[in-house]
């Protein structure tokens, strides 16, 4: 990168664009070329802005194009004034720019983005009208043996995407999304995740962990199952997963195949003399297929387990949902013989009102509630009346989250029927939870 002064506009140098005095196209591609030679002959760093002004086309109709010129012109000299390290200007289009930082991180570039923003906003009078001129930019870091053309299409698409969301705002390459197998729009970390469920669905890579629901004469009430999804070397979190199968669809197949594990684990504990039930999730996606209750009874039979041994965990929300199809699975597996139980109560959708309709069996508070325990005493009045109400209703009632001695003591002491979390037992394989129970027994 050569350290010169920043060019102005009106020079005849033909590599310069007339208006600017920033490098024109052409100029630009072989400056950005420099650049990233430099930069990976170096082993430094380097950053690629690309900046494109918001509603240009609309000042250009209402001024003409002199008008246009003119903003343009200052839009250049705010980019001189608010840039003080060395660094190569760029005019790409008619209203897009392109910065190059060389020695700029990530922090550095959006740094510079940042004050960009601001100073392009400032007020600017034309004709007899001030207006506020604003921008998007996008933030591209050169990689190793980076190529020019690649490190500019970054940049220019992380600015489409800054475009695509309200503009005048800055995102960085590889956080802005891009479209996914179904098309849907993902971010890049999202868009590798899609790709390791698909694989996960392919090659085995789910599984389900099972943590025990234990009452208080250390009887197990219940498992809840647990996805867990290990594909192309990455372990994933359920919190990361989770999401991006809701956006793309294919929580409807991860539902499915949790509810033939489940099942099967349902069945397994059964053989093995230690029946209990499997509490297993289900999305709003699942539920609002019409063939929820086929994938339902599907798994039942090929599982060869009695309904009672499995219950659905959902959301209030869904309980609520009035559409006819959820109202009809619910009605359909709660008259199967099916556990109905409301997850996560208290975060959000509660509505005491409510639960007088809900066809559910167990109530589960959220941790939000056991966290604060025993300190919070509010909470434990809450936890105390809404079990004797949720009870009265013929409700089995687990609290969450129980981490330790303090919290397990309070929940018992509030009367609910059963408590779940680390404290009594982490999640774990089925062969795991096979052991754990029988050893259990053995006491």
């Amino acid at each position: 990168m050569i350290n010169r002064p920043i060019p102005s506009p009106g020079t005849s140098n033909p590599a310069l664009d007339p208006i600017t005095g920033f490098l024109n196209r052409n100029a630009g591609l072989q400056a950005a070329a420099r650049a990233v030679i430099e930069a990976n002959s170096g082993g430094s760093m380097l950053a690629a802005l690309w900046l494109d002004m918001d509603r240009f086309r609309q000042i250009n109709d209402s001024f003409g194009h002199a008008g246009g010129d003119s903003v343009i012109v200052r839009v250049a000299g705010r980019l001189r004034a608010a840039i003080e390290a060395p660094c190569e200007l760029l005019r790409m289009g008619s209203d897009e720019f392109v910065v190059l930082l060389p020695r700029f991180d990530r922090v550095g570039a959006e740094r510079i983005a940042r004050r960009l923003l601001v100073d392009i906003e400032m007020p600017m009078p034309i004709d007899d009208i001030l207006i506020r001129p604003s921008a998007s930019i996008g933030i591209a870091l050169c990689q190793v043996d980076d190529d020019p053309l690649s490190l500019l299409e970054r940049a220019d698409r992380a600015m489409i995407e800054a475009k695509r969301q309200g503009g005048n705002r800055l995102v960085i390459s590889g956080e802005e999304p891009v479209a996914g197998r179904f098309g849907v729009q993902l971010a890049r970390e999202e868009l590798a995740i899609e790709n390791a469920l698909h694989a996960a669905l392919e090659s085995g890579g789910l599984e389900l962990e099972f943590q025990p629901v234990i009452r208080p004469d250390g009887s197990v009430e219940a498992v809840e199952a647990l996805m867990r999804c290990n594909a192309l070397g990455l372990q994933i979190a359920p919190e990361k997963f989770i999401p991006v199968a809701e956006k793309t669809g294919l929580i409807v197949r991860l539902g499915e195949w949790s509810l033939l594990r489940g099942a099967h684990c349902a069945a397994s504990l059964r053989e093995q003399g230690c029946a209990t039930k499997v509490s297993i999730n289900v999305s709003r996606a699942q539920l609002t297929s019409p063939s929820f209750m086929q994938a339902l009874h599907g798994a039942l039979i090929c599982a060869n387990v009695a309904p009672e041994l499995i219950e659905l965990e959902l959301t209030e929300s869904l309980f609520m949902d009035l559409s006819a199809t959820v109202q009809a699975n619910l009605r359909g597996a709660a008259e199967a013989g099916v556990g109905l139980a409301i997850d996560d109560f208290g975060t959000g959708y509660s509505c005491l009102a409510n639960l007088k309709d809900l066809p559910a069996t167990k109530l589960k508070f959220d941790r939000a509630f056991t966290g604060v325990l025993p300190a919070d005493q509010r909470a434990f009045a809450i936890v105390r009346a809404m079990t004797l109400l949720a009870r009265d209703l013929g409700m089995v009632v687990v609290a969450e989250g129980v981490e330790n001695p303090e919290q397990l003591a309070a929940c018992e002491a509030a009367g609910v029927d059963a408590t779940q979390g680390f404290f009594n037992a982490c999640p774990m394989s089925e062969a795991a939870l096979l052991q754990w129970m029988k050893s259990r027994e053995q006491k």
